[in-house]
């Protein structure tokens, strides 16, 4: 337990004591020593666990194909990839150069994951990592010509980068431009005289675009244009055609695009559409009859958003409909090339994917995209599907991903003109792996006001009978209208294969539903991705497809609030929680706007700074206000175990350690384990993160099967 150091604070009238608040000083010699003891508490709690977290790991690494090869993507001259090779931690990027204008056909290799023949290696991200604990790349980029690369690495994992560039003729030698402190997704413009980058403001929001001449000193470069608002984020990024820089503004709930024709890469970003408030857009730009247009997907008047087309030069004036809201699709965006364009959306609670060819003298009048739009169809009950790596405008095919909880990551080549689809690459599962021992099947529970919630589901049918209460990982996040599609994992075997059935709530705040779904699961509606977690454990209790003693929940970040917020409201449905880089004391950052990524926030939970009632609600739901006794009827706490990182920029470590300590101020089994050398996504390097995923499962396979529950 750490010491009391009682801190007072005071909103709406309301006064908050806060015990351990004092813990937020990672530079204090004291809270550091406390993390310390914190990862030696837990790591002799769950001793135990070791043979099994062993166990789980080497599965993992034996499932895997460790020296592996990417499927190539053709941009410009060059065919690009990566590939990973047994024993080392990172992947490596190379290329080898494309044999013609009219060769689309990736090189292949053999199922050894050699190089291929004539191949360059561009970086070596274990070569960069040397001598680092932590090691991230966060911009890689090449000029048109593909003459020079850059790169950015992050090596503490608080997400920011040093930009370097490196010659790619024979010498590979380091330039000497040299760019510290910027935020991820730095690029070139098409000349590859300049490059443009973000850097961001003390509360890490990336506020200002820049742009540097290759060979100049970086206390040179350009301020392009700083973002005043602080609820809004910046990026910078190239159309596909080369045609425009972009420069991108984005809170949670709005966006404002600006455009720059590439061949003046020192002028003016003149804006798409103005900003207004609660809409937001995305801009792409083709070529139609000749004529440069900008594809626009908006939700201005539309809630599932539609697609426009304006002139590229007069985008404020008329928009010609392509695609009319629907309340039962999602569009979620749009990807334009030479000759046609492809669809992202939603529908039926599943990601969809579908083309349309670009005719040569633009549409008919009175026509829209509706008429020559072809869905990608599959066989599966659950899937997804969506564009994979397409930079080249001019490319014939359409590279696309596809999985399901059941099909490993898949790799096709849709050939527009003709509709044939290419298998290019599944992931490879080492081992006996037989996608036919496995079901996957789609649930519904129905959520206290009546909102049906679908849940999905994956189990091995020889080891799990549904009706017969099996011990199951129920996984939740419910924020940002992020949805948690079907996808496979060699991970999650190593549960699966242990009898247990893994479940997904799509619970209200995400977007599996269309845009209401997120709508209704966020600010003063945000009980509802709480209320709808404990419905879907009430039912897969009910169908005894589970039973409390062995049902396990879990979720991370926004979905670590979600587990938190769930603990303290239905315990008794769980045997163990497991929260990592849990967002558990949302009141006190959200209060704090110097705190990073605070005031972008209030898009998503409210402003509890001005408003009483946003402070009212959150405090009502938040899990570090709401931890109790279990008295006057209410259930204790099965075991909880929180996950978090030193150097998280997005929740900080504070406040899962305050959350923790808690919870044992009223008697529950919680544990914390700190990275120490770890951002928000956790530790860096696969063997790292697969033993830390081993550690996971192996906790929650005994949270599942030793701890049962009892009134």
């Amino acid at each position: 337990m750490p010491k009391k150091r009682p801190i007072e604070r005071e909103h709406h009238g309301d006064v908050v004591v806060d015990d351990y608040e004092w813990l937020r000083d990672k530079d204090d010699p004291e809270v550091l020593a406390h993390l310390h003891e914190e990862n030696a508490f837990t790591k002799a709690r769950t001793e135990h666990l070791a043979i099994l977290q062993e166990q789980i790991f080497e599965e993992i690494k034996h499932r895997t194909k460790e020296t592996d090869l990417s499927v190539p993507a053709r941009e410009g001259d060059w065919w690009y990839y990566s590939r990973t090779v047994e024993g080392q931690q990172y992947g490596i990027h190379c290329r080898v150069p494309a044999n013609g204008a009219d060769d689309w056909e990736p090189p292949v290799t053999d199922e050894s994951g050699a190089p291929l023949s004539g191949e360059q290696i561009l970086l070596d991200d274990n070569v960069e990592a040397e001598g680092h604990e932590f090691y991230a790349l966060g911009s890689f980029d090449l000029t048109a010509d593909g003459r020079t690369l850059l790169y950015a690495v992050d090596t503490e994992g608080d997400e920011r980068y040093t930009i370097r560039l490196r010659s790619l003729d024979d010498s590979g030698r380091e330039l000497t431009d040299v760019i510290e402190g910027t935020a991820a997704g730095a690029i070139f413009d098409p000349s590859g005289r300049y490059l443009f980058y973000a850097t961001v403001d003390d509360a890490w929001r990336p506020d200002t675009i820049w742009r540097h001449e290759i060979g100049t000193e970086a206390s040179a470069d350009v301020e392009v244009f700083t973002e005043p608002d602080e609820r809004f984020w910046l990026g910078v990024g190239l159309t596909r055609s080369r045609k425009y820089l972009v420069i991108e503004a984005g809170s949670n709930i709005t966006s404002e695009t600006r455009l720059l024709d590439a061949t003046d890469p020192t002028g003016t970003f003149e804006i798409v559409w103005p900003r207004k408030d609660g809409v937001e857009y995305d801009v792409e730009h083709v070529v139609a009859g000749g004529k440069d247009r900008l594809l626009i997907t908006h939700n201005d008047g539309a809630v599932n958003f539609e697609l426009v087309s304006v002139a590229a030069d007069d985008p404020q004036g008329p928009r010609r409909m392509l695609l009319a809201h629907n309340p039962a699709v999602r569009i979620e965006g749009v990807d334009a090339f030479r000759d046609f364009v492809a669809l992202e959306y939603r529908r039926d609670g599943l990601p969809r994917v579908a083309v349309a060819k670009v005719p040569a003298a633009g549409l008919p009048a009175g026509a829209t995209v509706d008429d020559t739009l072809h869905e990608l169809a599959f066989d599966e009950e659950l899937f997804s599907v969506g564009l994979g790596g397409n930079p080249d405008w001019e490319q014939p095919t359409l590279r696309l991903g596809y999985t399901s909880f059941v099909t490993p990551s898949t790799v096709l080549d849709l050939v527009v003109a003709t509709g044939e689809r290419k298998l290019r690459k599944r992931q490879a599962v080492l081992g006996d792996y037989d996608s036919t021992r496995y079901a996957q099947r789609r649930e519904w529970a129905v959520a206290d006001d009546g909102t049906r919630i679908p849940i999905s589901l994956v189990y091995r049918h020889d080891l799990v009978d549904l009706g017969v209460p099996a011990p199951t990982l129920l996984y939740g996040y419910g924020a940002y209208e992020h949805s948690i599609d079907p996808g496979f994992g060699i991970p999650r075997l190593s549960l699966l294969d242990r009898g247990m059935v893994f479940a997904v709530a799509h619970v209200r705040g995400g977007g599996e539903m269309g845009r209401l779904w997120y709508e209704h699961g966020k600010k003063l509606e945000k009980r509802n991705t709480f209320t709808d977690f404990a419905a879907a454990a009430r039912h897969l209790i009910d169908q005894d497809i589970t039973a409390p003693d062995r049902l396990v929940a879990q979720g991370g970040s926004a979905g670590g609030l979600l587990i938190g917020a769930v603990a303290n409201l239905a315990p008794r449905y769980f045997s163990g929680f497991l929260a990592e880089v849990p967002f558990v004391d949302p009141l006190t950052s959200i209060l704090d706007p110097s705190l990073p990524l605070t005031v972008i926030e209030w898009d998503e939970w409210g402003n509890p700074l001005d408003d009483e009632e946003v402070y009212a609600y959150m405090k009502s739901y938040s899990p570090l206000e709401n931890v109790h006794d279990g008295a006057h009827g209410g259930r204790h706490y099965p075991p909880i175990l929180a996950v978090t990182s030193l150097n998280d920029t997005r929740v900080l470590y504070v406040e899962p350690a305050k959350w923790v300590a808690r919870l044992r101020e009223v008697g529950a089994d919680a544990l914390l384990k700190i990275e120490m050398a770890a951002g928000h996504g956790g530790v860096s390097g696969r063997y790292a993160a697969w033993r830390e995923r081993a550690f996971a499962y192996a906790w929650i396979i005994d949270a599942a099967r030793a701890h049962p529950s009892g009134e």
